[in-house]
């Protein structure tokens, strides 16, 4: 007995100090590490963006439908297109927007209904976070021809045309300050915005428009107002996931007549919803008032079902 306590004491040592030998130490190179994060993409020199769509509107009617009303089809195209980028306290904006609808009706032949081409380049420099100094260059004309729609002294149906492309265009150079305090709005103040109406051969007009069509006298295509004021403001904002709001509100004061009904203005409403990947249902708008056109407000509206496709190469700061 004497001997049997050492030998046991003396064999658990030896075990212990095997099992110390064959467990390796922990090796620091395959410590559990965090999954690494993605880089995000590469921020794009130009920051491009092209929002298109398509709709159609249809009735159609059997020749002994006694319900009354007549075969019609309709069609509107719209499409915004957007390159910008900035280069420290260097910004440069380009947009192009479109929209053109008409109908055929059958009786009444074809219709135009709303009809835009505007085009706007602007340079644009840093005087702090949220406020620039400007210079921009802008146009807002129409494609096709637009027909005022009445009946003559006998009772007659008649159209006579009172547009067409680049009449009227109206091209505006701007100098002052912009406002952005979100990637999704922006508001321009520009004390000196020089303006030309360009009306080509308007004198085709006066018969339906009056003596000066659009402010330009006949026998002359433009009218120059150097010394004028103007105000741009632009929403494009998201106010869903599926839903967006795209607003553009322009005003143009000429100093020489700065009367508040001789200033310019203009509204054009975009609401877009979509039901799918490529289906959506907009509904758009435009109010303007223009004292050298007509004394009252005009406005258009139109809303339509049909296809969509966005694209755009950035991701969209978080708002």
């Amino acid at each position: 007995m004497r001997f049997l306590l050492p030998s046991l004491l003396a064999f658990a040592s030896l075990t212990a100090a095997a099992q110390a030998q064959t467990t390796p130490p922990a090796d620091p190179t395959t410590a559990a590490t965090p999954l690494a994060v993605p880089a995000p993409p590469a921020e794009p020199r130009w920051r491009k963006s092209a929002k298109t769509g398509l709709g159609f509107n249809q009735s159609l009617l059997s020749n002994n439908w006694r319900g009354g009303g007549v075969n019609t089809i309709g069609f509107n195209a719209l499409a915004n297109l957007r390159a910008n980028r900035k280069l420290g306290a260097h910004s440069f904006d380009n947009e192009s927007d479109f929209l053109f609808a008409f109908s055929e009706t059958k009786g009444l032949g074809y219709r135009k209904g709303q009809d835009r081409l505007y085009l706007d380049t602007k340079y644009g420099w840093a005087m702090s976070s949220h406020w620039n100094m400007f210079l921009s260059l802008n146009l807002l004309t129409q494609f096709a021809l637009g027909y005022k729609y009445d009946t003559d002294a006998a009772g007659n149906d008649r159209a006579r045309l009172v547009s067409g492309f680049f009449a009227p265009a109206f091209i505006t150079a701007a100098y002052g300050f912009e406002y952005r305090p979100a990637p999704y709005f922006h508001l321009r103040l520009a004390p000196f915005a020089p303006r030309v109406t360009v009306v080509n051969r308007a004198d085709r007009f006066v018969a339906v428009l009056g003596d000066t069509p659009y402010g330009v006298n006949p026998g002359r295509n433009t009218r120059f107002e150097v010394l004028a004021a103007q105000v741009l403001a632009e929403l494009d904002r998201n106010i869903s996931p599926s839903v967006n709001l795209k607003a553009r509100y322009l005003l143009f004061a000429n100093y020489k007549d700065i009367r508040p009904k001789e200033i310019d203005h203009r509204l054009d409403l975009g609401l877009t919803a979509k039901l799918g990947k490529y289906v959506d249902v907009s509904l758009t708008g435009i109010a303007l008032y223009d004292y050298d056109q007509d004394r009252e407000v005009q406005f258009s509206q139109g809303l339509s079902i049909g296809v969509a496709y966005s694209v755009q190469n950035f991701v969209d700061a978080r708002k």
